[in-house]
């Protein structure tokens, strides 16, 4: 679900500070209405998007992309960031705890991840994709 929150925040990103109804977005992104449904819904809920009834509401970001990281995005959909339920505050605990000789070495990675992800903008994930140039092959020495 969370590659789609980001194609319906892309959407939302190209279209300014206007509102946008659900149903738009879902013809704009050819998801199903149900599932852009429920991702406004969680988007909201987390304060990335924002929310009007009426005649001219809709929905409308609640920051600029460049605001608005992959993190926080994720979290929105998906709870809080834990490659593991053993990282710190996860308020699961594990049934073999105490015999895990990896217990308390995830931390260090979901930390990395977390801080690589909040370095990331919708306003980059939004940008329209731009191939890397192609490196001429170099010439292959022959043998004989």
């Amino acid at each position: 679900m969370t590659d789609y929150g980001v194609v319906v925040l892309s959407a939302l990103s190209q279209g300014g500070p206007t509102f946008v109804t659900a149903p738009e977005l879902a013809r704009t992104t050819g998801l199903p209405a149900p599932t852009v449904a429920k991702l406004l819904k969680l988007l909201a809920h987390g304060g990335l998007v924002y929310s009007q009834r009426g005649a001219t509401g809709g929905y409308t970001l609640a920051r600029a992309p460049v605001c608005i990281s992959a993190a926080e995005i994720i979290a929105a959909i998906d709870g809080p960031l834990a490659l593991t339920e053993c990282v710190e505050g996860s308020d699961v605990h594990c049934k073999v705890e105490t015999l895990c000789p990896i217990r308390g070495r995830w931390d260090r990675v979901n930390r990395a991840v977390k801080r690589a992800l909040e370095e990331v903008t919708l306003a980059e994930l939004a940008a329209p994709f731009v191939p890397p140039p192609a490196h001429p092959a170099a010439p292959v020495a022959l043998r004989h």
